[in-house]
């Protein structure tokens, strides 16, 4: 049975890209264009794992990423995060700082994009396989 993977980014191009190349490597996709809609599509569907952008309109991914890792049903989802956000280009924007500093498990990876597609898949395998 093929793992399934939810992608919430708000770019649909973004989507697109992810899940054309999920599925083509065998992973089951799901999709979300927001982190209210992420949030409700993982406590409905639990995943094996989430692709995570963090900045949406509606509930950012650094808000659902939050409210994921205190729901205890949740929290041990594998979260990849995906975003064009990288501490060079807002050097004050430091998440994995920011996880650190709150004592939240950080998620098991963070891409920058463009994503270069061999680090995602090994991401993803290294957390589910």
């Amino acid at each position: 049975m093929a793992k399934r993977i939810l992608i919430i980014d708000d770019e649909p191009d973004m989507v697109t890209y992810l899940a054309t190349l999920l599925e083509d490597n065998g992973y089951e996709i799901l999709t979300a264009s927001d982190g209210e809609e992420g949030l409700s599509k993982v406590k409905s569907d639990k995943p094996d794992l989430v692709s995570l952008d963090l900045l949406m309109p509606n509930k950012t991914g650094i808000k659902m990423f939050r409210e994921m890792r205190k729901d205890s049903e949740i929290a041990n989802i594998p979260v990849v995060m995906v975003t064009g956000f990288g501490k060079d280009d807002v050097p004050s924007m430091d998440f994995k700082k920011w996880i650190q500093e709150r004592a939240i498990r950080p998620p098991e990876a963070y891409i920058e994009k463009p994503v270069d597609p061999d680090v995602l898949l090994a991401a993803i395998k290294k957390a589910i396989g």
